[in-house]
């Protein structure tokens, strides 16, 4: 025993340092929870972040498919394409029209300008195509609501379900290169624009991250080179 400090002195010390290393060991516990829970949080911002990249490159490159789709030439299966055009596309000098309907047949889409202009997605009046299919507003990437029907897919292998009406999936009609490491192949559907003798494309691409919940779509004006 230390000389001038009594046995009560010393009983007193050790019972002050167990609620102090109590205290210090929580304060420990928290903050090292608060920065798990930071680091955790950070890597999910992270693959979240990455994930829209990889849905807006999808994206992109369905508008890119979807000009070269419309370039494409009449009846002819390109390379590593799942489809061909036939007679979806006039050739030179044709009188007859595409094949563009409400129904979207092949991702091709063509509505009258007062079906446009009536349009509203409060109400779900006269739904464009290119509108989400939830909440009730019934677009028609799946083809007609009623009717959703089965697309092409390299699984199902050249010439299967050619004749579907919805969305066209990259690749179809193209023959390029399927993104890999997404929950759905990026797609397109193309909307049939007139004004007197000005024929523009409305081109609304949709593409997926590895979630399938991250969905990116975008639009674009193309005119080509069609009679």
């Amino acid at each position: 025993m230390r000389a001038g400090i009594s046995a009560t002195t010393m009983r007193l010390e050790k019972g002050v340092s167990l609620p102090v290393v109590l205290m210090f060991l929580l304060v420990i516990t928290i903050l090292g929870t608060l920065g798990m829970r930071r680091a955790t949080t950070g890597e999910t911002l992270s693959r979240n972040q990455l994930d829209y990249e990889v849905a807006r490159q999808a994206t992109e490159a369905a508008l890119r498919d979807a000009e070269r789709d419309l370039l494409s030439v009449a009846n002819t299966l390109l390379p590593n394409a799942l489809c061909a055009r036939n007679d979806d596309r006039p050739t030179a000098g044709a009188t007859r029209s595409p094949n563009f309907d409400n129904t979207c047949p092949r991702g091709q889409c063509r509505f009258e300008r007062t079906y446009y202009d009536t349009s509203n997605y409060t109400t779900v009046t006269n739904p464009e195509p290119w509108w989400p299919t939830i909440n009730g507003k019934k677009g028609l990437w799946e083809g007609p609501p009623a009717s959703p029907s089965a697309k092409p897919s390299d699984a199902l292998g050249v010439g299967t379900n050619c004749s579907f009406t919805g969305a066209v999936p990259l690749g179809t009609f193209t023959g390029v290169p399927r993104f890999a490491g997404v929950a759905r192949q990026p797609e397109y559907l193309i909307e049939y624009l007139s004004a007197g003798n000005d024929k523009v494309m409305r081109i609304t691409a949709r593409g997926f991250g590895a979630d399938i919940n991250t969905e990116v779509v975008m639009q674009t004006y193309f005119r080509p080179y069609m009679r």
